[in-house]
């Protein structure tokens, strides 16, 4: 059973690279603010309202944790077994919903509004992850995950291939931007948006990140592999101000679970420990420098000594 570190500074935060040392702060701890989840994905932070939402996927609805309270609520359920979350330019929540198989946004009275759902006449697949430009483009990974049964959405055959797209938000046509990859999953943008990292979680014989440059803005060129996970699993990231890419990890052992941080060039500086595999993660706070893990039946928060970049 888990429990809060009592030493300062908290062993569960590693320096792996004396540049990692910067973003540890000396007396903030691990904590865990929320667990009974059957798999949590997917945070995203609301500083105007100061709280969190993130999904629990099987158990269909997206969770709320209030900053001021700590209470967790349930926001939405249904929620169409929702996966990836984040907000659009103008503070609405978009999300990955895998049982409608689309991108929806929630307007500002509630209401839920389909974005996409198909693409050259064929449904999507499942939608996995969603980050959205600061030009207001909404980019998604679409693998079949969420169509291979019925835990996390409904069993179905895919009819589309393996994409990345791009929403267009004046004209809401879509592009595929990266096709057939190997199993598309999260997905960021450098802070100056000039390259976009995205995992290849079905890669052989490892998974694989692949980093990639962006083209007018809207287009994606020079595709190479930016970190070969080993025996790992990344999953999703967001990067912080500095570029550093702060992924979601694991493999379900002591050695890989929790949060491995890749300077820009694609070096392992650091890594945060925690007992699950960790799927997805957000800065928020007051300051965007609180780490929200969201791993699998728990969520986790950790200060760190950066703040996350605009757009996650």
């Amino acid at each position: 059973m888990w429990q809060p570190s009592t030493r300062y500074p908290d062993p569960a935060v590693e320096i792996l690279d004396p540049s990692f040392a910067r973003y540890r702060i000396f007396n903030a701890a691990v904590e865990r603010i929320a667990t009974g989840m059957r798999w949590a994905e997917g945070p995203v932070w609301f500083g105007d309202g100061r709280y969190l939402l993130w999904s629990d996927i099987p158990n269909n609805r997206i969770m709320r944790w209030d900053e001021e309270t700590g209470a967790v609520s349930i926001f939405r359920k249904p929620s169409m077994y929702a996966n990836g979350n984040t907000r659009d330019r103008q503070g609405r929540l978009v999300s990955c919903d895998h049982g409608g198989r689309r991108i929806t946004r929630t307007e500002y009275d509630g209401s839920i509004t389909v974005l996409a759902d198909s693409f050259q006449g064929k449904r999507l697949n499942s939608p996995n992850d969603v980050v959205v430009k600061s030009d207001g483009s909404i980019w998604f990974t679409d693998p079949p995950f969420g169509i291979a049964g019925h835990y996390e959405g409904h069993r179905a055959e895919p009819e589309s291939p393996q994409n990345v797209y791009r929403l267009d938000p004046a004209t809401g046509a879509l592009t595929a931007v990266a096709t057939d990859v190997a199993g598309p999953n999260g997905l960021c943008f450098s802070p100056d948006e000039k390259r976009l990292y995205l995992v290849a979680s079905r890669a052989v014989p490892n998974r694989l990140i692949f980093a990639f440059d962006v083209v007018g803005g809207t287009a994606l060129a020079n595709q190479r592999v930016f970190v070969d996970a080993g025996p790992g699993t990344p999953d999703g990231f967001r990067c912080d101000v500095d570029g550093n890419l702060w992924c979601g990890w694991g493999m379900g052992s002591d050695e890989l679970d929790g949060v491995h941080v890749f300077n820009p060039d694609g070096r392992l500086i650091g890594r945060i420990r925690l007992p699950e595999r960790c799927a997805n993660l957000c800065f928020g706070g007051l300051a965007r420098n609180r780490l929200f893990m969201a791993a699998g039946q728990s969520v986790y928060a950790l200060y760190v000594n950066v703040q996350g970049a605009p757009g996650g």
